[in-house]
């Protein structure tokens, strides 16, 4: 499953977090819940994180493009929020999930 090239319903999927509906493989739902953690609870990592994904079928070198690419999205969206700019997805209609009320 890969976000270029993926159908509508996986992207949209994948955008209110469900793994199941996405239809992500074994090892993509292994990192996405990484990801997951790293954004919702960057706290409570573990060293006890990692061998999962190696087991899975992951690199070194490809967990800690993961991490560095969760990370950057963090970091943009903490900007975002600090000079009070909104997602322009809000503007137009078309963001997923939908803005809250």
């Amino acid at each position: 499953m890969q976000l270029q090239g993926g159908s509508a319903g996986q992207i949209e999927a994948l955008i209110r977090g469900d793994l199941d509906a996405a239809e992500c493989t074994a090892p993509e739902r292994t990192l996405l819940e990484l990801v997951k953690k790293l954004t919702l609870t960057p706290g409570a990592m573990a060293d006890d994180d990692i061998p999962p994904l190696r087991a899975a079928g992951w690199t070194d070198d490809q967990i800690a493009e993961g991490v560095y690419i969760t990370a950057l999205f963090a970091f943009f969206n903490r900007v975002a929020d600090a000079f009070g700019l909104d997602d322009p997805g809000y503007r137009s209609g078309k963001a997923f999930p939908p803005k809250p009320q």
